[in-house]
């Protein structure tokens, strides 16, 4: 018997989509929640927040005495000292906060560390791989959809801002609520970039689906043994193993077998029929204990475009 609640599997249903690759290729997936976006969001904004502070406190600590003679009025050098440390905290703010978000979510596991520990990831809505430019417009859009409506929320009830104030409030908050209006809890960066946010879950594939037991890739059907060469091996990179993952672990059958022949057709390989998984398992299991040695040399290669 199924220890999840009915109520929860519904909603997890609702959440379900396909992914159709570049390749042609049915990948599910699952929308992330609305929760788990806003849990990730103030994780990440809280790691922002301690980590800018600790920046502010080394800065402190590097100025010396600079503040305390700067206070006791100081001679202009000081003074432009002093202006100067401002200046590359301010800098060092705006940096940290652009740069983080860009620099995690280009990453191969596209994700903060915030998406990381509730469980999900960006991902492009085509099913390629996400680009500079799609994730550079989904963060500057950030500033739009959520810091402008709440500057507009804490000065719209003082009434200094008046009608205008208010109105703009409005506009923003349609931004901020964006996400609550269409079935898959986009943002209007997401829109505009491409797009969307999906579960990323950390369970871990079947035992047959390991390097260890499949490397040498036997096929517990036909007995056939899979190895491939460096060449053969060297096409694809991390999304690609991390795409294969997901058709293995979820993928329907017609998803496997097409999958089985975009892979064969890549290699040079004639692709038979009957033993896709087999196939499929150990090229897996081998193109992921090679991309795993060669990161421990310090080379990665994100894709097939890499």
């Amino acid at each position: 018997m199924s220890s999840t609640p009915p109520l929860t599997t519904g909603m997890m249903e609702k959440r379900r989509r396909v992914m159709i690759t570049p390749e042609g290729v049915a990948v599910p997936i699952t929308v992330a929640s609305r929760g788990s976006r806003i849990g990730a969001i103030i994780l990440d904004f809280l790691i922002l927040y301690f980590g800018m502070l600790f920046v502010f406190l080394l800065l402190i600590w590097a100025a010396g005495g600079l503040i305390e003679d700067v206070m006791a009025g100081a001679d202009e050098q000081v003074q432009g000292a002093a202006e100067f440390l401002l200046v590359v905290l301010i800098l060092a703010i705006f940096m940290v906060r652009y740069g983080y978000f860009l620099a995690m979510e280009l990453g191969p596991r596209g994700a903060t560390w915030g998406k990381r520990i509730t469980g999900i990831r960006v991902a492009a809505r085509d099913g390629g791989r996400l680009t500079a430019e799609a994730i550079i417009a989904r963060n500057l859009i950030r500033d739009i959809e959520l810091f402008m409506p709440l500057v507009f929320l804490m000065v719209a009830p003082t009434g200094e801002a008046g009608a205008a104030g208010v109105a703009g409030a409005a506009w923003f908050l349609l931004f901020m609520a964006f996400p609550f209006f269409n079935k898959d809890a986009m943002r209007a960066g997401d829109v505009i970039a491409g797009t969307w946010v999906v579960e990323a879950p950390r369970i871990k594939l079947a035992e047959l689906i390991t390097t260890r037991d499949n490397a040498q890739g036997g096929s517990m059907l036909t007995g056939t043994r899979y190895e491939f060469g460096e060449a053969e091996l060297g096409i694809y990179g991390e999304h690609e193993l991390q795409t294969l993952e997901r058709v293995l672990r979820g993928g329907s059958t017609e998803a496997i077998i097409a999958v089985h022949e975009t892979i064969c057709r890549k290699i040079g390989w004639e692709p038979g029929a009957g033993d896709e998984r087999a196939f499929l398992e150990a090229f897996y299991a081998q193109l992921r204990a090679r991309l795993e040695g060669e990161m421990r040399f310090g080379r990665r290669k994100k894709d097939k475009f890499s």
